[in-house]
């Protein structure tokens, strides 16, 4: 097979991940190779490939949904001038809601209205959820049951992270503010629905 030695195993990933629209996990990889390679000889092979790519204009990357190929940044100008669509726009108030989702999560509507001060539009959390950003992870175990929101690895890939602790610290009132990465990570799958 192509993958049987290391070189080209480096070309079958090249393949894979260039021409995957989404960014690639191993168990998917694995999937495409038709069979289970250990993991550690995986990740060797993807860091030889992101060194095999240091010097191009694109870069291979680790990102919270798995491994990608992107534009470097110095490289942006030129490819948003080449593409047709340009980027969603979002309001400032579904960006601060995103913003409190993913420092304070999970969160409940109400969490995020009580930060804010205003109500919340329910269109600005359908669009967040759309984009693929936001999910319900479970529900406030409290009356009424509200729905605990929090971020989606596709929101972090997005971003081009991996994790929550990446993301910047910010400057609160009351003095830094950082991601509560334990928060995210709570299973609330079983509450969900």
């Amino acid at each position: 097979m192509l993958h049987d030695t290391p070189a080209g195993l480096r070309r079958v990933l090249e393949a894979l991940l260039l021409s995957s629209s989404t960014p690639l996990d191993l168990d998917r990889i694995s999937l495409a190779l038709g069979e289970d390679l250990a993991t550690d000889v995986l990740r060797r092979t993807l860091d030889e490939l992101r060194d095999e790519w240091r010097d191009r204009q694109l870069e291979l990357v680790r990102v919270a949904e798995g491994w990608r190929f992107q534009t470097r940044p110095q490289m942006q100008l030129y490819v948003e001038r080449l593409l047709a669509e340009k980027p969603a726009r979002y309001s400032r108030a579904v960006m601060e809601i995103l913003a409190i989702i993913a420092y304070k999560q999970p969160v409940t509507r109400g969490d995020i209205e009580e930060i804010r001060g205003v109500a919340v539009n329910a269109q600005h959390l359908r669009t967040l959820e759309q984009r693929g950003w936001i999910r319900v992870a479970g529900h406030r175990n409290v009356p009424g049951r509200p729905e605990l929101f929090v971020t989606t690895p596709s929101f972090l890939s997005d971003l081009g992270l991996r994790s929550l602790d990446e993301l910047p610290m910010l400057q609160g009132e009351d003095g830094p503010v950082t991601p509560n990465p334990a928060n995210a990570e709570l299973d609330l799958d079983a509450d969900a629905g």
